[in-house]
């Protein structure tokens, strides 16, 4: 085959607009529509009077005809959703910290002094977070209520790790894995130590994966239900998922402005989160350094 018939053969895809429609951009397209979909119908439900939102023989369900605010206000000022805020922001922050400090420990600890034993503990602690939460919430209640940390923040800061822990230590493994060994036995000959090497050149390779661990991390607290229903019962010291769920539900009313309100706002942060940091999450999907 000719120089010519090659570049055409290679070149096919650009011919047919309609064949690349069906097989990219509509593909395309509904995943974009699912996944953007829920974000579109709180942002409806938010600024929809009630009389929209009832009313669906006069009104579109899926548009607004007189936006308001009422939802938002009272939110913000008939309910305690600013304390439920700022606990979730603590409470997020403080065990996504422990958890990847320990995480970042342990996992170099299990792939990089290798002792004898070291897999066996890796997927020991793997195994540790396949355990459902619904399991180890009744034990942590025990130990909760006996240490006096009951209905305080405390209590899902040190309880939170137990499922946070061995996620980022099994990611960071992996992480970890794709760095040369040679690099750690170059600095052992200078003279540095084991927390030199951890510091100065394992953390700043492996940047990208704890960045991600910590956004799952993250994640996984600022979305977690069970535990902060067990052990918060004050409605100042609820965290957003369980506040917008026990304190918007009067019996069988659902106040659905004002949750679609708080599921908006509540998922603010976590947009913003991933914003900033998708391309150190891109980049940990593919190893530390490349060979």
């Amino acid at each position: 085959m000719s120089t010519a018939d090659d570049q055409s053969v290679g070149m096919d895809y650009l011919e047919s607009f309609p064949r690349k429609f069906l097989r990219v951009y509509f593909p395309l397209g509904l995943i974009i529509f699912f996944l953007l979909f829920p974000f579109y119908w709180m942002a409806v439900a938010t600024f929809k009077p009630d009389a929209e939102m009832y009313d669906y023989e006069k009104y579109n369900p899926f548009w607004i005809v007189n936006p308001t605010i009422e939802h938002i206000k009272k939110l913000l000022v008939e309910t305690d959703y600013p304390l439920w805020m700022w606990n979730t922001v603590i409470v997020s922050v403080s065990s996504t910290f422990i958890s990847l400090f320990a995480s970042v420990c342990a996992a170099y600890a299990i792939e990089r002094l290798r002792y004898k034993g070291s897999r066996y503990v890796g997927l020991a602690i793997f195994l540790g977070y396949l355990v459902p939460p619904s399991i180890l919430f009744i034990p942590l209640a025990a130990i909760v209520f006996q240490l006096g940390l009951f209905d305080g923040n405390l209590a899902l800061i040190l309880t939170y790790p137990t499922f946070l822990i061995p996620f980022c230590t099994w990611l960071l493994m992996g992480y970890f894995r794709t760095i040369p060994y040679e690099l750690e036995e170059c600095a052992l000959i200078d003279g540095a130590t084991r927390l030199q090497i951890l510091v100065k050149i394992t953390l700043p390779l492996s940047l990208p994966g704890v960045i991600s661990a910590g956004i799952f991390a993250f994640t996984l607290s600022w979305n977690e239900f069970i535990y902060a229903l067990t052990f918060i019962s004050s409605s100042e010291n609820k965290t957003i998922p369980v506040g917008a769920i026990t304190e918007l539900v009067s019996g069988d009313v659902y106040h659905w402005g004002a949750l679609m309100a708080a599921a908006l706002i509540g998922s603010v942060p976590v947009v913003i989160l991933y914003s900033f940091f998708v391309e150190y999450y891109v980049s940990a999907m593919t190893g530390a350094v490349k060979e």
